[in-house]
């Protein structure tokens, strides 16, 4: 019981995997966001895309 109670108290004292969680918390909120922007990014671009190309159809007409 004494060797339980040992390992409780160094797993509620030790701290070293608490940086690491946060790096990835940090790494994942960053892929998030340039995973929204990124796609609204492509939308607007397909959209200028559409435009030019129904704008060059239009005056080939």
């Amino acid at each position: 019981m004494t060797n339980l109670k040992e390992l409780f108290i160094r797993l509620v004292q030790e701290d070293s995997g608490q940086d690491l969680i946060e790096y990835a918390l940090v790494a994942a909120l960053i892929a998030l966001g340039a995973l929204v922007g990124m796609k609204t990014l492509a939308n607007d671009i397909g959209n200028a895309f559409n435009s030019v190309g129904t704008t060059l159809s239009s005056a080939a007409a």
